[in-house]
């Protein structure tokens, strides 16, 4: 049997998830009988005694284990031959800032499994933070809020709101954001602010946790429609809508919007989101983009908006997290330490902090880290039912002899240093990266 290891995250400061809970190794040890070993961290939501006392091993590295679980990208040099390792890899785009990784995990004869891969046979994710990056990020974006209108001179209630890591929980945050929203229903907003648009964009995991966040505000829900047609209150505090593909997503020739002919044919259609786009004040994007799909929030709409003084737009919280991609001023990925600039549209540069001329950016890329206990508890009671399964794998089997179940086999995109067949195109990615070097 496989011994299982769990390594320390370093690829950030406040990097605090893991991938399995003190609980769940317990659980593992003694009723499935598998060996597992934790490498020590002094930054780690739960602390090595808890896992000490789960029965787990603490061992100063990983070299006696078989599979190595992660949540962030390992060190390009951390691979060794025969090994699986298992982390969110942010390889599948040919994401080129992670190629030198994947040309040396495949160089050391390593197996990669991704759990961005895991999926059932209907394509839908088995694991995933990715409810707590909405969660996250809507408490981010609304701390944005209350610090951006302060720089700008105007006191509101948000201003009370901590950045989401500096809450001891999600209830804490919680509760603090249903005191100000008891606060908008007793005083209402300063002028400046009425009414407050707030978009968010999706329907999926992200954009679920920051609708969850959303509605604890109790303010007034609206139809993209009714956007569009101005058909709301102007006295209003909080309005909030969110914005699905097919309200801004029309066929080029004129025929109705299918959601899986468009994620097949993205060429086919056309945006009208600038229809929508010209009242909101904060933009909360969690829709899943690459460079296929039409980008959301272009630089020259902001600067045509900027130019004419007609700019609402003072907050975006960029939980997607795509640099350029479908909120296209989003400069850089943030951090947790430093999560938010000013992007002015007028001459395209950006300022770290609250202050300068332009839309306020939150962009952190990690937001599940900012709710690192209740984050990791919900993935691991996903990847828990999964570690038998690696456990038992003979990873030194052929592919085709691989004894892993369908939603395993179907992440794993390097095995014993080869691209799986699913994973081939990513060849062309490594061969562009090492042509740029």
């Amino acid at each position: 049997m496989n011994k299982i290891g769990i390594r320390h995250e370093d690829k950030y400061k406040l990097e605090r998830r893991t991938p399995l809970i003190p609980e769940d190794v317990k659980e593992l040890i003694q009723k499935r009988g598998i060996s597992v070993a934790v490498e020590p961290s002094k930054k780690r939501i739960f602390n090595d005694s808890e896992f000490k006392n789960s029965g787990a091993e603490i061992a100063g590295n990983l070299s006696g284990c078989d599979v190595i679980l992660g949540v962030k990208e390992m060190p390009e040099i951390f691979f060794e031959p025969g090994k699986a390792y298992v982390f969110f890899s942010h390889v599948i785009k040919g994401q080129p800032y992670n190629m030198a990784m994947l040309k040396n995990l495949i160089s050391a004869g390593s197996t990669l499994i991704d759990y961005e891969k895991i999926e059932d046979d209907r394509g839908r994710r088995l694991i995933f933070f990715g409810r707590y990056a909405g969660l996250a990020g809507m408490i981010n974006t609304l701390w944005t809020v209350g610090q951006r209108y302060q720089k700008l001179g105007t006191d509101n209630p948000f201003s009370k709101l901590k950045q989401a890591y500096r809450y001891s929980s999600l209830e804490s945050a919680k509760s603090e954001i249903i005191g100000i929203a008891e606060e908008i229903k007793k005083n209402g907003l300063p002028d400046e602010m009425k009414p407050l648009i707030i978009a968010v964009t999706g329907d999926g995991n992200v954009s679920q946790g920051a609708l969850d966040i959303l509605q604890l505000l109790d303010g007034t829900s609206i139809t993209p429609q009714q956007l569009k047609n101005n058909d709301f209150s102007a006295g209003s505090s909080v309005i909030a809508v969110n914005i699905l593909p097919q309200d801004y997503l029309t066929h080029k020739e004129g025929h109705g919007f299918d959601l899986f002919h468009y994620i097949e044919n993205p060429g086919m259609y056309e945006s009208t989101i600038e229809e929508l786009l010209p009242q909101i004040n904060v933009f909360v994007n969690g829709i899943y983009w690459d460079d296929r799909y039409p980008k959301l929030i272009k630089k020259s709409w902001l600067m045509e908006q900027a130019k004419s003084d007609q700019l609402n737009l003072k907050v975006i919280g960029d939980i997607t997290c795509d640099v350029h991609g479908s909120v296209e001023c989003t400069e850089t990925a943030t951090d947790i330490e430093d999560p938010v600039f000013i992007y002015n549209p007028l001459d395209g540069q950006h300022q770290m902090g609250f202050n300068g001329e332009g839309v306020a950016v939150m962009a952190v890329d990690i937001l599940p880290s900012e709710l690192p206990r209740e984050s990791s508890e919900h993935f691991s009671a996903a990847l828990k039912p999964f570690i038998k399964p690696l456990a038992n794998a003979d990873f030194s089997a052929d592919f085709d002899e691989l004894n892993l179940p369908d939603e395993l086999k179907r992440a794993v995109i390097v095995h014993r240093g080869e691209l799986t067949e699913n994973f081939k195109y990513l060849k062309e990615f490594l061969r562009t990266s090492v042509k740029k070097k």
